[in-house]
């Protein structure tokens, strides 16, 4: 029989390592974004709606994950917003750039996700929040026009007129803090060059009006320069650039991204793990999407699907690993399409034929209609990239790392230090997020071995 001496020192144990310094939660905490369209527009309203007590925050693991600490036996198992120090939705304040003029109240009716009684509920509010004149270019976004733009000599001096909104928010609102999420438009398909590996040959081609310099970049260099946190919500390069990563790394201001995970590439990272999990084959794998919002709008050019397209087909490659496993996945044919279908708004409809086969080689199928609502998923996903950005921020041993690896649970195409590959599986990258916050705080990581429950 064990004794107490022989099992001290293993899952038990309540702390590893001193924990990380977080510096506390103070002051309000600005959010600042580029693209006030359908998802950003859910995620300003539906904050405010849960302030007022109208709704509850359903989809956010910030505001209603737990987090398992010790043994299954101690019984500790705190709201992860209990955890570790995390804004609370009270001391969040907004503000965006668009290439509409349209206040939050008129650009969240015209994206047609929130019934009219909810936006009437809280229209005061949504109504105080208009959109600063954005960076645009229709070069990287083709089916897109608006006159809320703005103007400069060269794409530095665009730059330095976002630093400027970014220092005059932060004055106007009071804020502590701030953090940067796009959530804009899919750019069309850019490849990382020379533009792109220093600060130096960056600023180079911002002076030059560089055509490798898509919009998103110039926010993203802006924010940095600032010290403000970047997430991507796009299958853009944006931050995912060696320009990026030193930028991020000198002024301590964590970046992540790309390409928010909500609809059918949340099913591929359920799904697919658990194929492989069982060793079933996979023979085919053929999705296909229809959806009428903007952003459907916009995929609808094949220059953006491109970019999406990119970001969807790694999922499956980097979690079946068909080098590791030729006989069940060599031959494995996987094929997106996103067709942009006005009449079902952002109601998006993404179908899944799967063939799989089993023991012997018999083949099977699974098929899945996700009937989804693609903004209604997205919006708490960005509610917790801000507030995990915001800690990351904080906690000097996580703010001069760059990039956040472990915030990959939300992204379909995740960032990681060059020459690593992504982890796209959804049990992983929560196991490595949860992990992440019981190591900032100096508890036990949790490999679920067990064995001390039978000594």
């Amino acid at each position: 029989m064990a004794t107490p001496e022989s099992t001290a020192g293993k899952a038990d144990a309540r702390s590893e390592h001193t924990p990380s310094n977080i510096s506390p939660v103070k002051g309000k905490l600005g959010v600042m974004i580029p693209g006030m369209g359908a998802v950003a527009t859910t995620f300003v309203a539906g904050v405010e709606a849960i302030r007022k007590g109208l709704s509850k925050p359903f989809g956010s693991l910030t505001q209603m994950g737990t987090i398992r600490l010790g043994k299954r036996t101690d019984n500790r198992t705190p709201l992860i917003r209990d955890f570790v120090p995390l804004a609370g939705l009270d001391d969040l304040v907004f503000t965006g750039w668009d290439i509409f003029e349209d206040d939050v109240y008129t650009a969240a009716r015209t994206a047609g996700v929130l019934e009219k009684d909810l936006l009437e509920a809280i229209r005061p509010f949504l109504q105080s929040i208009k959109p600063l004149k954005a960076v645009f270019d229709q070069k990287y976004v083709k089916r897109l026009q608006g006159t809320n733009v703005k103007t400069g000599k060269n794409k530095m001096d665009l730059a330095e007129q976002v630093r400027q909104d970014i220092r005059d928010f932060k004055k106007s609102s009071g804020a502590d803090r701030l953090i940067m999420i796009w959530c804009g438009s899919t750019e069309i398909f850019i490849t990382p060059s020379a533009v792109h590996q220093t600060v130096a040959s960056f600023e180079k081609g911002l002076l030059e009006n560089h055509d490798d310099i898509a919009p998103s970049m110039i926010y993203a260099y802006a924010a940095l320069v600032e010290g403000v946190p970047f997430a991507n919500g796009a299958p853009n390069l944006t931050v995912d650039l060696p320009v990026m990563h030193e930028l991020s790394k000198k002024h301590g201001a964590p970046i992540c991204g790309k390409d928010f995970k909500t609809g059918q590439t949340l099913i591929k990272t359920v799904l697919a793990p658990g194929f492989k999990a069982r060793m079933l084959g996979v023979s085919g794998w053929y999705s296909t999407n229809i959806l009428g919002n903007r952003d459907g709008e916009v995929l609808d050019d094949p220059e953006s699907f491109k970019t999406k397209e990119e970001s969807k087909l790694s999922v499956l490659e980097q979690i079946l690993q068909p080098d590791l496993y030729p006989d069940l996945y060599k031959n494995l044919y996987h094929k997106v399409r996103i067709n942009y279908y006005p009449p079902r708004g952002d109601n998006k409809e993404g179908w899944d034929n799967i063939d799989i086969f089993g023991w012997l080689g018999y083949p099977m199928q699974i098929k899945v209609d996700f009937l989804c609502r693609d903004s209604i998923l997205a919006a708490p996903l960005v509610l917790d990239l801000v507030l995990f950005l915001d800690l990351a921020k904080r906690t000097p041993e996580l703010a001069h790392i760059g990039i956040q690896e472990w915030l990959s649970f939300y992204f379909k195409s995740p960032m990681t230090a060059p020459g690593l590959y992504p982890e796209h599986d959804l049990f992983i990258q929560m196991m490595k997020l949860k992990n992440t916050l019981r190591h900032l705080k100096g508890e036990s990581l949790i490999t679920h071995l067990g064995l001390e429950y039978y000594d």
